[in-house]
């Protein structure tokens, strides 16, 4: 199964600090459960807004507990949502 995960800090809830080491442990996770890393993006350096998407493909066994680490790490850096994104059909064009 791959995915997509976004974060975000466009309400500058966190500052530069808190907001590397969110996008750490974000990523970190996310590392630990892959079966494949397919990318990772983030906002350019002088972007308003600051933003991460990370793409995996992930086993199905470990999608609970993927969701649920990544819910404590939001809950944890006082953010509103982390977005995942299932990609259900990939096709090559």
């Amino acid at each position: 199964m791959n995915i997509y995960v976004s974060i975000g800090n466009s309400d500058d809830k966190l500052s530069q600090r808190d907001w590397a080491e969110y996008v750490d442990e974000i990523r970190s996770v996310l590392r630990d459960s892959a079966s494949k890393v397919l990318g990772e993006w983030y906002s350019a350096n002088d972007s308003q807004w600051q933003n991460a998407c990370f793409c995996i493909s992930i086993p199905e066994t470990a999608v609970t507990a993927t969701r649920t680490r990544l819910a404590d790490i939001r809950k944890r850096h006082d953010q509103d949502s982390v977005a995942w994104s299932d990609v259900s059909d990939t096709q090559f064009i």
